[in-house]
């Protein structure tokens, strides 16, 4: 099992195609609450920056949403504040997230959807929604979440 699969999940949703990825959002958004920093797991491929785009449009971000894998971070205005994208893929040691100033965005109370956390996994805030993509076949997703 994973790293980040020592917590057990608690809500299973199964996603059998790209229609389904609203209503899971909104259940995500459900489940998390007032929880604001969001972890996205899954293999290359899995579809976590899919499910990004598509849960940026359930929190009302009417910009275009691109992964940033190159920049490291993206910052959207939503009705309910800044959401900050990361995807920690391309960085190379744990000190560009140091240099990036990741707690002025991690402890700033907005909404922060990380892909790749276990890059940065040391400095992770506790209170978390873990969000686990598996996937099952070519259109099929299983999404954990804890």
């Amino acid at each position: 099992m994973c790293y980040f699969c020592l917590y057990f999940f608690k809500m299973e949703l199964i996603v059998n195609s790209l229609a389904d990825l609203p209503k899971a959002a909104q259940q995500l958004l459900d489940f998390a609450g007032d929880k604001k920093i969001f972890v996205f797991r899954g293999d290359m491929g899995a579809g976590k920056t899919t499910f990004i785009k598509v849960l940026c449009r359930e929190l009302g971000i009417e910009d275009v949403v691109s992964s940033p894998t190159y920049s490291i971070v993206n910052e959207y205005i939503s009705p309910k504040g800044a959401v900050y994208h990361f995807d920690f893929y391309r960085i190379k040691n744990i000190q560009e997230a140091y240099d990036l100033g990741y707690e002025e965005y991690f402890y700033s109370g907005a909404i922060c959807l990380i892909e790749w956390p276990e890059l940065v996994a040391e400095l992770l805030p506790e209170n978390l929604v873990h969000v686990d993509i598996s996937i099952a076949n070519n259109t099929q997703r299983i999404f954990r979440i804890s």
